[in-house]
Order: C-alpha cells, then sequence, then structure tokens
C-alpha cells in the first residue's frame, strides 16, 4: 500500500468537513439525474469505488476528478475562483498592513502638511 501524503494525514478538520460536504453535493447532482454510480464513473472516468470515495469527500481523489464531475454538473468555471487573487483575503490584509506601516507618520509630518505652505504663483511658470 502507498504511503500516504503528509498533507492528506495532517489535513485541518474544517477542510475535512468542506470536501464531505462538496462530495455530498456531488452525490446529489449525480442523483438528481438520474445516473447511476457505473454510469457516472465511467463518463467521469474513473472506477466505481472512486467515485463513491469522491462523493464521500475524500482528500486522497484526484482533484482532476473532482474536476471533471464539477464539469460535468456545469460547474467548471467556478475552479478558477477557488484561488482568485482579488478573493484572497490574507493577501489582502498583509498589504493592507504593509501601507499602514509606510504610511506611520511623526505628529510634527502631520501637523507640518496640514499647514499652509508658502504662496503659489498663479499662471504658468
Amino acid at each position: 500500500m502507498p504511503k500516504q501524503s503528509r498533507a492528506l494525514t495532517e489535513l485541518p478538520p474544517a477542510v475535512r468537513a468542506l470536501m464531505r460536504e462538496l462530495g455530498v453535493n456531488l452525490s446529489i447532482a449525480r442523483k438528481r439525474r438520474k445516473e447511476s454510480l457505473r454510469v457516472w464513473a465511467g463518463r467521469i472516468g474513473v472506477s466505481e469505488p472512486t467515485l463513491a470515495r469522491m462523493e464521500q469527500g475524500d482528500p486522497g481523489v484526484a482533484f482532476g476528478t473532482y474536476a471533471t464531475a464539477l464539469w460535468m454538473i456545469g460547474r467548471a468555471q467556478a475552479i478558477p475562483d477557488l484561488a482568485a487573487p482579488q478573493l484572497d483575503l490574507g493577501a489582502l490584509e498583509n498589504e493592507v498592513r504593509r501601507a499602514q506601516a509606510r504610511a506611520v507618520r511623526s505628529p510634527v509630518s502631520i501637523e507640518a502638511r496640514l499647514q499652509p505652505g508658502p504662496a503659489r504663483p498663479e499662471g504658468p511658470v
């Protein structure tokens, strides 16, 4: 039996629960289409036991299998959004923290910026 990946054995419980939910949703989609495990597995290109594992949310099933199942129910276009940069809140928070750190000024600097400066000549120079 092949050694299991650390990424699978140390999967956070929240991720494991989300995988189970995805599997259940894919199972419901198959059943609503009145497709048997045998037919659906054949269409995806996997064995029935692999399809059953996917429908249980097994993280050991290849991502491509999940992606193909999503494609079959018309949801593959959502895959890129899973890691869309504009939805990456962790990176956004880091950028905001860096911007705030750069924006910190001493009180004197802030007061100096608020004081009216020397008069500027009007018109073209």
